[in-house]
């Protein structure tokens, strides 16, 4: 009878070991029992049990936070116990616990009710939901839960960083915006963002340093950023506007229209009409040349001025393509310079023969020099994301390329030595040498086909066939990865601009206000 009283309390006890304090806070039932010794009364034993248990029950209502249900005396496994003063009446100890420990909180977000514990919060203090005076804001009392308007899908993963102590993954079914405008309005942390961003396939970019002097920061980001302020976006596009009418200029001049020509006497009675490789200063395209270089040479000194680090800037392949696109400009100017000083002071006469060559090789190096100019096409790079975008991809596939190579140059020399045994025997062939075949092979695997190298012969054609074939295989092959690669540079920087253009505080979830569209139900206070 004894034992069946004191068993039934111990599951009367057992089925509602979780009970909250004053505070509100929860504690644990943690006890262990035996029936009386042979000397005791059983049922006297399960009455002061139940009076025991009643008395502390309500006595942990009214204590402190620090003290749970109460613990009966230890026993032994074969219920003797271990005291050996032991009369028979039953011992109860406080246990202290954690109360935070197994504390369970319910989070609604949108409909959907999760529910996890406070300690799991509580890893990350420096969040949303694991700051209790942040997340307060949110807390219904009505419902005894904190409520969210939020993306639904989104708080699994995020729920989930909490459960796994910082790991977080992106649903498949959530765009890449809405989880990282999620991740902002919980306050997950810059780590969380950048560890997220690696994961995602983003690489992590370098944190580009800035002069520490005040008027140099705002003169290099005036001239090396123009997303920075709107004054650098009109420095950006009259820089742009300059690159292209330099490039014009440099095409127009070209025109026979606009040429300018010489005339030698070589003879008494002839003369020699040659192209004028020195402009003249008052020609209009030099002046507009002029005025183009002025400016590069401003921007190109303006941003040496204020750059950071001269040796970072003058190891820059960009800045390296500045310089070498104004160098021209000067050699010519101090031509016309040294021209005009010839004709106030000749020199003395020199062969008709080592007269021309002098000419020749100055005419050369001018046109070299000429040539140069077209490079300014790549300062566009400076203000083209698209550009940028070929230049990484071009970069990245450089193994691609290589092996693209490889494979023409193993092909040119296959197919043009074949050719040229093959039409070896025939009158009519072009191919006088293997080197000769070399300009057809190439022409031939890179399907361009000029024609004007063809084979005549019958074996000739089958070798041309063959060549065609395996010019489109060798092609072929290498690029859909270079194509993955540009797909790839492009999403991760149009993915990019989205996420800084993204206003991630552009939606709000309310938090709780009472009395804001009624009074809530339940006791007033009463004055």
């Amino acid at each position: 009878m004894a034992g069946a009283s004191i068993a039934g309390l111990y599951g009367k006890i057992y089925g509602q070991n979780q009970v909250e304090d004053g505070s509100g806070r929860s504690g644990f039932l943690n006890f262990n029992f035996r029936t009386a010794n042979k000397g005791g009364s059983g049922g006297g034993g399960g009455r002061d049990v139940g009076s025991g248990g009643k008395q502390l029950k309500d006595d942990h209502h009214k204590g402190g936070p620090q003290e749970s249900l109460p613990q009966l005396s230890p026993h032994d496994d074969e219920g003797v116990h271990q005291n050996p003063q032991y009369t028979g009446q039953h011992h109860f100890h406080p246990v202290i616990h954690d109360h935070d420990y197994c504390e369970r909180v319910v989070i609604n977000v949108g409909g959907l009710r999760y529910e996890t514990q406070i300690r799991t919060l509580n890893q990350f203090p420096d969040t949303l939901l694991g700051d209790p005076s942040r997340r307060i804001r949110y807390f219904d009392p009505v419902r005894n839960e904190y409520y969210f308007d939020r993306h639904r899908n989104c708080f699994e993963a995020i729920i989930y960083y909490y459960q796994s102590g910082g790991r977080l993954r992106r649903p498949v079914n959530v765009p890449l915006d809405v989880f990282s405008e999620e991740i902002q309005f919980y306050e997950l942390g810059d780590y969380a963002i950048t560890k997220f961003r690696e994961d995602e396939g983003f690489i992590k970019e370098e944190e580009k340093p800035l002069p520490t002097n005040d008027l140099q920061r705002k003169v290099w980001l005036l001239f090396e950023y123009p997303e920075s302020s709107q004054h650098a976006r009109i420095v950006a596009i009259i820089s742009v506007f300059v690159i292209l009418l330099s490039i014009v200029i440099f095409c127009l001049e070209t025109l026979p229209e606009f040429k300018h020509y010489k005339v030698f006497n070589t003879t008494a009675n002839g003369t020699k009409i040659e192209e004028d490789e020195v402009p003249d200063v008052t020609d209009p395209f030099f002046i507009v040349e002029t005025l183009c270089i002025i400016w590069f040479t401003f921007e190109l000194l303006v941003r040496f001025l204020a750059c950071p680090s001269k040796y970072v800037f003058a190891k820059d392949i960009m800045n390296m393509i500045d310089l070498v696109a104004i160098i021209p400009y000067f050699i010519t100017l101090a031509t016309i310079v040294a021209e005009k000083e010839e004709v106030i002071a000749p020199k003395a006469p020199v062969s008709p023969n080592k007269e021309g060559n002098n000419q020749a090789m100055s005419l050369a190096i001018l046109r070299v020099i000429r040539l140069v100019r077209v490079f300014r096409i790549f300062k566009l790079s400076r203000h083209s994301k698209g550009l940028q975008i070929l230049g990484r991809t071009l970069k990245a596939s450089m193994r691609e390329l290589g092996l693209l190579m490889f494979f023409l140059f193993i092909g040119v020399v296959l197919f043009s030595s074949t050719v040229y045994f093959a039409e070896a025997g025939s009158p009519h062939s072009h191919f006088k040498s293997i080197p000769d075949g070399f300009w057809w092979a190439v022409v031939t695997m890179t399907t361009v086909g000029y024609g004007d190298m063809t084979p005549v012969g019958v074996w000739g054609k089958i070798v041309g066939s063959l060549c065609a074939i395996a010019g489109v295989l060798t092609i072929a092959l290498p690029v859909p990865v270079i194509v993955s690669n540009f797909n790839y540079f492009y999403h991760r920087e149009t993915d990019q601009e989205e996420m800084q253009s993204q206003n991630f505080n552009h939606v709000q979830s309310c938090p709780y206000m009472p009395g804001f569209l009624g009074e809530t139900k339940g006791p007033k206070n009463k004055p």
